[in-house]
């Protein structure tokens, strides 16, 4: 990690001994001097914080090549860059190769893998479960890799070779199996699925939605997944069909304005119609923490509106707006989302701590608690299936799984989703994409915030772009639209 406060050069004198004066124009010459040799630019003498997230990506690689490491291990480098400096440090990283350093790359986008690989190694539950040498990956075709590589993600073998074909990217991936042949269960008396419930139901959602807003159900249009043996999808072409949206929009934000120190919210403007998903592109750090939270309520606005279902928000708690139909999705799950040390049974009910029928007179009431947590931890696969496991002690897409548990009820119209895949792995990545797709097909309005433009072009129907506090364009998800976005998000005209 570098220190945001101090200059590159600052960073790289942190390791001398305390009582030496900084050498300053030494690490920036040495700096320089490297860059020049990589094809790297980096200002050496302004402070970290200046920098660009492509530009820090490269800092932390020179400085450690300047502290005479041979091998880098880059984990999930480019989770949060723009396409232009992906690209830029995939081109880095073969030149360093080229220069006999060895690299250890992570990632969870198959495409980056395949692009700048020399050879794959598969993880799945913390074992290797399968590689692809250098001569064997020169010889294969990139359709070829792919799908070794998903048979040996999803264990697969024997399973014939049409579902590997649903996919490009392990980050752009369509339904999983499991989403596939189910059907909706009956309700409880609580509102809550008796059965394990199928993806295509929000959880406690007792019916589709109908009336104004809800989308038309067609065989292109009803949230069901490609069929076996659906032809391959590429970043650019598996988009969400148009889809068919209520005429009146059920999300508003109407010049929401947010002081902020670091950046502030200006005169944000958008609607979301039921059925729909509007992404939120932009590098991370650009107002995306203050936009979900202005949403949700857990930050006053200082001018503007929201507005759900022609219902004012505004002056609402968070509390409130969740009652009226607004959730939210965290992208803090820990911290923010979750109390670890609680059970996943009382972590699912932890925003109605006193509320009937769970609740009666302050008393608890462990029987329906404990029968609700259980048919939610079937309904969203939850592992272990314990209702009185400690949060804490699950991996991070189980604890995905119990925000959207939680969050996706039957009084959901509208859902605010902050990088709700981030950092996961590839199974949970895929069933909480299934999840945001199945909501917009049920009508609800889905405000998807991502630094990963892959998922938002997956998922979304239109993308807008924010960059430094301010809306810079709406993209339609059409053909054009990620060198648009792309563009956008530079700050080039699109």
């Amino acid at each position: 990690m570098l220190v945001p406060t101090l200059t590159l050069a600052e960073n790289l004198a942190l390791g001398d001994p305390w009582w030496r004066r900084p050498a300053r124009r030494h690490y920036a010459a040495e700096v320089a001097r490297l860059g020049a040799r990589l094809g790297v630019t980096v200002d050496a003498t302004v402070e970290v914080s200046a920098l660009s997230l492509g530009e820090r990506q490269q800092a932390e690689i020179l400085r450690a090549l300047l502290r005479g490491s041979r091998v880098l291990l880059l984990d999930e480098p480019t989770a949060l860059l723009t396409p232009h400096d992906a690209e830029r440090l995939g081109l880095l990283m073969r030149r360093l190769v080229a220069q006999g350093l060895a690299v250890v790359f992570i990632t969870h986008k198959l495409n980056e893998a395949l692009a700048w690989g020399d050879r794959i190694s598969v993880l799945r539950l913390g074992r290797k479960v399968g590689e692809i040498p250098p001569a064997r990956l020169r010889a294969l075709s990139p359709a070829a890799a792919r799908r070794d590589v998903l048979d040996w993600m999803f264990h697969r073998a024997g399973e014939g070779e049409s579902r590997a074909a649903q996919a490009t990217t392990l980050s752009d991936i369509g339904t999983p199996p499991s989403a596939q042949g189910t059907s909706a269960p009956s309700p409880d008396k609580d509102g809550s699925p008796s059965t394990p419930a199928s993806p295509e139901w929000n959880a406690d959602n007792d019916r589709p939605p109908s009336g104004p807003g809800a989308p038309a159900r067609s065989p292109d249009n009803d949230g069901s997944s490609s069929a076996p043996g659906a032809p391959a999808r590429s970043p650019d072409n598996d988009r969400p069909s148009p889809g068919r949206f209520g005429s009146t929009p059920l999300l508003v934000a109407q010049r929401l304005s947010v002081a902020d120190a670091r950046v502030a919210l200006r005169d944000i403007d958008f609607s979301v119609a039921g059925g729909e998903i509007l992404g939120i592109a932009g590098i991370d750090g650009n107002g995306q923490t203050q936009l979900d939270e202005a949403q949700a309520g857990q930050r006053r606005l200082s001018a503007g509106c929201i507005w759900l279902a022609g219902q004012a928000l505004q002056n609402y708690s968070l509390r409130e707006r969740r009652r009226r139909g607004l959730s939210y999705v965290t992208d803090d799950r820990l911290g923010e989302g979750t109390v670890a040390t609680l059970t996943v049974a009382e972590n699912l009910l932890l925003k109605q701590i006193g509320a009937p029928p769970f609740w009666r007179g302050g008393i608890r009431r462990p029987v329906r608690i404990d029968a609700f947590a259980r048919r939610r931890i079937r309904a969203f696969d939850i592992r272990p299936p314990e209702a009185q496991t400690p949060v804490g002690t699950l991996s991070g897409g189980n604890v995905q799984k119990i925000l959207l548990a939680r969050e996706l009820n039957h009084r959901a119209r509208a859902v605010i989703f902050a990088k709700p895949t981030y950092s996961l792995d590839l199974h949970n990545s895929l069933a909480i994409r299934e999840r945001i797709r199945q909501s917009a097909a049920q009508g609800v309005a889905v405000v998807l915030i991502s630094t990963d433009l892959d998922e938002l072009l997956a998922l979304s129907h239109r993308v807008a772009v924010l960059r430094r506090g301010q809306i810079a364009g709406m993209v339609v998800n059409d053909a054009h639209a990620r060198r648009r976005i792309g563009a956008l998000i530079s700050g080039e005209t699109p």
